[in-house]
Order: C-alpha cells, then structure tokens, then sequence
C-alpha cells in the first residue's frame, strides 16, 4: 500500500492548499428544504447523508481532504454507520483523502479491533454494505503510549496522534508541567516523533501524524521542533477562534508538514447566505477557505 503521507501530499500539491473540510453535520443546522423532511431518527438520517453527499460535490474541486467526524454518524447507530461508510465512498470517488475523526484508544486486542473495524472491517460487503468504504486515516488517542498507537498506522494506513487540543478545557492536563520542564504536550510530542520514524513515507514524512489546534498559537512552533516530519491535522480554524496568522508555524520552511480544517465555517455558510443556493455558498466559502490557506502555507 502506498504511503498515507504519500497520498495526502500528493493530494495536497495536486489542489494546491492544505486545506481539509470538517463534514460535522447537525440535523437541527441543515438547510430548511432539507430540515421540512425531518419527522423522526430515520429520516433525519436520510437528509444528513443527502446534505453531506452536496457538500462533498461542493467542496471537491476547492480542498485535498474531508474529515468526518465519526460520533455525527454514530448517533444513529448501525445506519449512521453504514450512511457514514457510504460518505467516505463517495469522497474516494471524488478523489478526496478521507480521515475518520474518531479519536479511538485503546490497547492489545481491544486496540487490534478498532483499527480493523476502521480499516479492515470483517463483513459482507455484497449483501449488507454495498458502499462500504474505510478512511485514509484516523484520529487516535495516544494516552497508552506506544501500544495504542502503533495499530492503527501499519501498513500504510494514516493516524493523528492527539497532542495539543484546541478545547479551552485540554490546557488542564496539557499544559501541566513535568519534573523534566516539558509539559505533558510535549512530552507526547516526543514519543509521536519517535514512532514516527518508524512510519516514514518516500516524500519525507510519516504516516503517524499529530492533532494540533490552531487556537495554540504560542505553543505551535516548539511541538513543531519536535515533530519535524510529522504532519500536523490543526482543527480549530474559523469558527472556533483560529485564523491564518495561528497556522503558519505548523508549516515547514518547504510549505509541506500541515493540513488546517475548517468544518462549521464552511459547511453551515449558507446560514449567513440565505438569499442564494446553499450549495453555492458552501462551495464559495470552501474556496475562500482553501485559498487563505494556500497563502499561508506558501509564505
């Protein structure tokens, strides 16, 4: 299999930004055609997976990557999963990198379980998935050391390793400082850049990469010294406060080593934009989207 940060860098000079969608979606913000359809589970079901299938087409020729955020699916349990595996065909036919925003942990066979059910799910595809797709990555939580991480990024496959969150609440535990002076984000820093190494694509970075939010502005630049060759998923860009300014030291001096998503500031953009299609609007914002961060990156 080829390398994930093969695939991802590959997909990246191809549009020309590091710029990665967030597919969040939330019944209750879907556009009111779609919203009038909703009377129960199933068919709010129905018209997430038909707005996520627009978004998609609205945002392909503007961004490298989609991420799904896994628990927006999952909700709606084995549909919701199903509906989720079909999305993720759909972004493959489109061409898009797919990462699974799933945040999954955990150790031994547990840990061997999560990462095939993601990447190599044991089921009849003909009978009861037809559009049964897996991700091109996965987030993961890499508070069990090594042994749950390492799982999840053989072979090829992509994982980002949880370091530096965006969420206000994650300064608690990670900013707390050792007795060596690191602080707990940079000591997990350190072990990802380690086992990165063992993961490296021919394009000079590893398949094992790193969550760094881009409300971490100060912070930014050390966890990039430390993990030089890892590529930065940084969530956090636009509605939750991060802008271009925050981003630009996750990039390396060759404009390569970070993919910035954006999710409600580009798929809910028609909420400012209501006298116009909504597909337009999304489409337009990810543009937009794309090409600040193909500034940033380039400088």
């Amino acid at each position: 299999m080829e390398h994930f940060s093969d695939r991802l860098l590959n997909a990246i000079g191809h549009k020309g930004s590091p710029a990665c969608v967030g597919i969040d979606p939330v019944h209750e913000r879907l556009p009111a055609e779609l919203r009038r359809r909703i009377d129960g589970p199933r068919s709010a079901l129905a018209a997430i997976s038909e707005f996520c299938s627009v978004v998609l087409d609205a945002v392909a020729d503007a961004v490298p990557a989609v991420k799904f955020q896994s628990a927006c699916f999952e909700r709606y349990r084995d549909e919701g999963v199903e509906t989720l595996s079909g999305l993720i065909a759909d972004a493959a036919d489109l061409g898009l990198i797919a990462i699974l925003d799933a945040k999954r942990g955990d150790i031994g066979l547990s840990a061997e379980h999560y990462a095939r059910g993601i990447f190599e799910p044991w089921i009849d595809r003909d009978e009861l998935a037809p559009r049964l797709a897996v991700p091109d990555a996965v987030t993961i939580n890499g508070y069990f050391g090594a042994d749950g991480i390492e799982p999840f990024c053989r072979d090829g496959r992509g994982a980002f390793v949880l370091v530096r969150t965006s969420n206000p609440g994650g300064d608690e535990i990670q900013q707390a400082r050792l007795e060596s002076g690191e602080t707990v984000a940079e000591h997990v820093a350190g072990v990802v850049d380690r086992l990165a190494r063992e993961h490296m694509g021919m394009l000079g970075y590893s398949d094992l990469g790193a969550v760094v939010g881009a409300t971490k502005r100060s912070e930014i630049a050390s966890l990039r010294a430390l993990m030089p060759r890892c590529i930065f998923l940084v969530p956090g860009y636009g509605a939750q406060g991060g802008g271009a300014e925050d981003v630009r030291a996750c990039f390396n001096p060759d404009g390569r080593g970070a993919i910035i998503t954006a999710s409600r500031s580009v798929i809910f953009a028609y909420e400012k934009e209501a006298d116009r299609p909504w597909a337009d609007a999304v489409a337009d914002a990810a543009h937009r989207f794309a090409q600040e961060i193909s500034e940033v990156a380039t400088r």
